[in-house]
């Protein structure tokens, strides 16, 4: 098969049921094919030679953004039942599985998907198959389990809401998006998750989890056919019909983007700063070039508010940037952490650095530095295959496309000074939405600089 030269994938729903192909050859031996089964499920797979261990991923085309508002947190509370037990085997069972090969198991609910995954040798890739997929497809959601666990993610919200810096994380995006189901909490709220009924989470089951929605992928020592084979037998019953693979996700965010100033007022002895420059979706394709400019920003202990805040002025000890996208939208994000008192004195160094950036652009030095970070830790990512797992499954899922770890490279060698400069003063020049968490009763104590002293 000839590589496109957009580097994107070809459709999954135009592709022959039964039939595999080969998407990608890597100089470095690597080789990722798709198979698609009846029903619309997706394989896929990168084989690396000589890695001894395989990772892999059920991905399902679901996240808290399917939910309703009032029944919130249930993609988060159904990852947590499919650990339950299944038909045949009881939570101890699942678990033991994994635990007696020395392998790992886990999950975790996004705003637009879920992932149920394990890392095993080699030698043990047919009990992580049989695991997953019997949680998958066998889960029960028994009425006593059901509510053991309603209390175990009220503990999850607890801790959550201990944790400050998560919470001007969360309200953060509320302060940027409003109602909107973007904004809408994975964990549910206290109220959400006690009017929560077993038959809501289990029709929200039947409906999402099914073959059309799922991408088995699997990266490290695997070979692509028993994998294939290993899945047919996981998934056997629903494996029928010629049901094409769902769509891409094409939710278009609806309207205006809020920029209000949120305020949680907490006792603590530190407070949270979080801010919010709207941006752009995950195909957008100045993405490289956001890449650069948050690694310049605040990207590693040479990033300009590493270097101003922490450094330089002794105001933090914790601050950093980083970007959020999702289908439709996203966001460039700054954090920081400090006494409270000195909360407007960070917010005006914020901008103090943000508008130079904006002004003049980054040095060359801080070019090839943020340059130089991406792609160290690009490289670095495919020693492991948890890393490798996670890239070919979201090409799937979710952007449409593989390019291979060169062409990345060559896309982040390609940004220039100036386009990161015209980048900076198109974000910069916007409304900002913060979210603060501290000792302050208004907005107005917190541009004042009160706080406890």
């Amino acid at each position: 098969m000839s590589k496109p030269t957009d580097w994107s994938l070809p459709s999954a729903r135009t592709q022959k049921v039964g039939s595999t192909i080969t998407l990608q050859k890597s100089p470095d031996g690597a080789v990722t094919k798709r198979t698609v089964l009846p029903g619309g499920l997706r394989v896929i797979s990168e084989y690396v030679p000589a890695m001894r261990s395989v990772s892999v991923g059920m991905w399902v085309n679901v996240g808290s953004r399917d939910e309703e508002t009032a029944v919130a947190g249930s993609a988060h509370f159904l990852e947590h039942l499919l650990f339950k037990g299944t038909r045949s085997k009881t939570a101890l069972d699942l678990s033991s599985s994994i635990d007696r090969v020395g392998g790992e198991m886990n999950a975790f609910t996004g705003k637009e998907y879920t992932c149920f995954y394990s890392r095993v040798l080699d030698q043990d890739l047919q009990v992580a198959i049989e695991t997953l997929s019997d949680m998958l497809v066998n889960s029960t959601i028994d009425k006593k389990d059901f509510e053991s666990e309603r209390q175990v993610i009220l503990e999850e919200i607890a801790m959550r809401d201990d944790d400050y810096a998560d919470v001007a994380h969360e309200m953060l995006v509320q302060a940027l998006y409003g109602s909107g189901d973007i904004a809408r909490p994975i964990l549910g709220t206290r109220s959400t998750i006690m009017k929560s009924k077993r038959d809501i989470v289990w029709n929200f089951y039947k409906h999402h989890y099914k073959p059309r929605n799922i991408v088995v992928a699997a990266a490290g020592g695997v070979d692509h056919q028993e994998l294939v084979r290993l899945v047919k037998r996981g998934f056997q019953g629903l494996l029928k019909g010629r049901q094409l693979p769902a769509k891409s996700r094409t939710l278009k965010f609806p309207g205006t983007i809020h920029h209000p100033t949120k305020i949680t007022k907490r006792e603590s002895e530190q407070s949270h700063l979080v801010i919010g420059y709207p941006a752009f979706g995950r195909g957008n394709k100045h993405r490289y070039e956001l890449g650069v400019l948050n690694t310049i920003l605040g990207g590693g202990m040479s990033s300009r508010l590493f270097q101003e805040i922490r450094e330089v002025r002794g105001l933090a000890y914790t601050t950093y940037a980083f970007t959020q996208s999702f289908s439709d939208t996203g966001y460039l994000g700054i954090y920081a952490g400090f006494q409270p008192q000195k909360a407007h004195e960070v917010l005006a160094v914020v901008d103090e650095v943000t508008n130079s950036l904006a002004g003049t652009g980054p040095s060359e030095e801080e070019l090839f530095r943020s340059k130089g970070q991406l792609k160290g830790s690009l490289v670095l990512g495919q020693e492991d295959s948890s890393s490798r797992m996670n890239r070919i499954a979201k090409a799937e899922l979710v952007t449409g496309e593989l390019p291979s770890v060169d062409e990345l490279i060559r896309r982040i060698e390609s940004v220039t000074s100036a386009q990161v400069e015209k980048l900076a003063r198109s974000i910069f020049s916007q409304k900002y939405a913060i979210s603060l968490v501290g000792p302050y009763s208004s907005v107005q104590e917190f541009r004042q600089g009160k706080g406890r002293s």
